[in-house]
């Protein structure tokens, strides 16, 4: 089953009004688009739609975690977003706020706004600040002292000239 088609909210049978729509995100997401940023994700989805004759505006909430590759912890994610979709028999590119879709087509797929909307939510730098890193995470990715990595630098350079042929 392509992950993707869960993130789908079929619009088609609705009446004129406000309607709500709960989603969950997890690493199936992040896979379906090869991401190699975020390794795994719980995130919750809130989405108010608003139907009206021409077009449907999405109210969008994302909460939750991510874990990304190369850092210490989960990083925080909260985006709050509003998606136009547009019918038209003219389909143009979607921007990242304005989706055109044929009005022929029952359902409107949310899968590429909401993962876009999560990385792109998320810090240029990845890391917690001082102090507030995950304790359990810190234990793991032990940093040495300065004075640990001179010894460690000193005792390879050590091996280094040990191991030189003798002319």
């Amino acid at each position: 089953m392509d992950v993707t088609k869960q993130y789908a909210i079929a619009w088609k049978g609705l009446k004129n009004g406000t309607y709500r729509f709960d989603f969950k995100v997890d690493n199936a997401l992040f896979e379906a688009y090869g991401s190699t940023d975020i390794k795994d994700g719980d995130l919750s989805v809130g989405v108010t739609l608003e139907r009206g004759e021409s077009m449907l505006s999405l109210q969008t909430v994302i909460r939750g975690t991510v874990t990304v590759a190369c850092d210490r912890c989960r990083l925080p994610v909260a985006f709050d977003g509003t998606l136009l979709v547009c019918f038209s028999d003219e389909v143009a590119d979607y921007d990242g706020e304005v989706m055109w879709i044929s009005p022929a087509e029952g359902e409107v797929s949310l899968a590429q706004y909401i993962y876009e909307s999560i990385v792109l939510s998320l810090p240029y730098q990845r890391v917690h600040p001082e102090g507030e890193c995950d304790a359990d995470m810190l234990h793991r990715f032990r940093i040495v002292s300065q004075e640990e990595f001179s010894q460690i630098e000193h005792d390879a350079e050590t091996r280094a000239e040990v191991s030189q042929p003798l002319d």
